[in-house]
């Protein structure tokens, strides 16, 4: 038999053949277009970096448990490293490169067991306490907030939303089902999943290109990262947040006006660090479904949002702008804990007037990314979510108060919709790996 189809991709003529749809001609004189999948590629080097990511991840917790001085977080890095380091051994000892086992076994170690053990302790930091604490106070005097905050542990720093997470302590009492932290999971999880079924339904990928991935599967990778499974197991207010955001851009780049400003608002009732997806969720919805639904997801999400936060407001003024507008920017009587360095907080503790300039840049840089959503509207999800991370990681380079933690937005933003449900085609809608056409010159017997 002659014919140049054999080699490494092929293996024999019979191959060939083999992949040939039915209904192909047969060799001739001219070339047959054969469409062949290529083989996953890179499996080897996959191999040799999984667990060296692992590994990398169990190194980080090893060390947050050495250094950090808060025991919730002690518990996690030991839970982490522990969980982090299996995963790696599943990892090296696993035939399929990336697969679910290794990530399995690290969101086991890294949220199931350290939640667990929290709970059951009943150890807790600080945000948990206030979110707790502010549910019952939301029932008891109609507001979240203490009339007059004394110390660092009076303040609550919150909008209005961010109590319902505490109603279950005030109504259940002291019972682990009552903990804040299993609630912020579920909302978290519960959200990121219904972006994942969204983006799925709303741009499939075609059949045969690339790896599946669940939303179930996305979701387990994402609790595996370490930026993610820390808060979700110590109980971080922001990923309850960072979900309903991604919900609603989701929704927005499916085009459904009433659902994405529902989810819109939502997220703005919860921390004023979601405000900033109000603007590029409408400015994505118009382009996906025009002025007139942006318009009414607008109006959707605002009212939501003065719904949930109007009548605190009014009910105590004085405190909610000591709770919630001068305390985050580190003017209130208390000075904020969020104290990174980053230029913001540098700005405003080193130099002088540095909190005026550090304001003023703040303005202008929401001012530039505003203008980029006119003059350039994100046209996808992927999109509007790489606008987004971009202008809160500005942002959070630059308030006065900050800290570190606030990483996981830009980071779970853009990483979220690249996951992918099913890996042909990602979220935004650009095209994926695709099957091949190889020119395949006839076969002679």
């Amino acid at each position: 038999m002659r014919g140049s189809s054999r080699g490494p991709l092929f293996g024999s003529a019979a191959a060939v053949r083999t992949a040939a749809p039915a209904g192909l001609p047969g060799p001739g004189p001219g070339p047959v277009r054969v469409p062949i999948s290529l083989p996953p590629s890179g499996r080897s080097a996959g191999r040799r970096w999984e667990p060296l990511c692992w590994a990398a991840c169990a190194l980080f917790a090893l060390l947050l448990c050495l250094r950090t001085t808060l025991a919730p977080h002690q518990v996690w890095g030991a839970c982490g490293t522990a969980g982090y380091g299996l995963a790696a051994l599943v990892a090296r000892l696993s035939a399929r490169p990336w697969g679910p086992a290794s990530a399995a076994v690290a969101v086991a170690g890294s949220v199931l067991v350290p939640l667990v053990f929290l709970v059951a302790d009943g150890a807790r930091q600080l945000e948990v306490t206030v979110v707790e604490r502010s549910g019952g106070q939301l029932l008891d005097s109609g507001t979240p907030y203490v009339p007059d905050p004394a110390g660092l542990r009076d303040y609550n720093p919150y909008l209005p939303g961010m109590a319902l997470f505490g109603l279950p302590r005030a109504v259940l009492g002291d019972v682990p089902l009552a903990d804040a932290r299993l609630w912020f999971a579920l909302v978290s999880l519960g959200a990121m999943g219904l972006a994942a079924v969204v983006c799925r339904s709303a741009e499939p990928s075609p059949r045969g290109t690339g790896p599946h991935r669940s939303p179930a599967q996305a979701l387990l990778w994402l609790a595996a990262a370490p930026a993610v499974a820390l808060p979700l197991a110590v109980g971080g207010v922001d990923l309850p947040v960072i979900a309903l955001m991604c919900l609603a851009l989701a929704l927005a780049g499916r085009g459904g006006p009433v659902a994405a400003g529902l989810a819109l608002g939502a997220a703005a009732s919860l921390k004023w660090t979601a405000w900033p997806v109000l603007p590029v969720g409408l400015a994505l919805l118009a382009v996906t479904a025009g002025r007139r639904a942006a318009v009414r997801a607008g109006v959707t999400a605002v009212a939501l949002a003065v719904f949930a936060v109007l009548p605190v407001a009014l009910a105590d003024p004085r405190a909610f702008a000591e709770h919630a507008l001068l305390f985050p920017l580190g003017v209130g009587g208390t000075g904020s804990p969020a104290a990174s360095p980053l230029p913001g907080y540098l700005l405003a503790t080193h130099v002088p007037g540095g909190f005026a300039l550090a304001v003023a840049a703040l303005v202008l840089s929401a001012v530039a990314v505003a203008g980029s959503l006119v003059t350039r509207p994100p046209r996808s999800t992927v999109a509007a979510a790489d606008r987004l991370a971009l202008g809160l990681g500005i942002a959070m380079c630059l308030i006065p108060a900050t800290r570190f933690g606030y990483v996981v937005y830009p980071l779970v933003l853009l990483g979220w919709f690249r996951l992918g449900p099913a890996g042909g085609v990602p979220w935004g809608g650009s095209p994926g790996p695709t099957a091949h056409p190889f020119t395949v010159k006839p076969l002679e017997d």
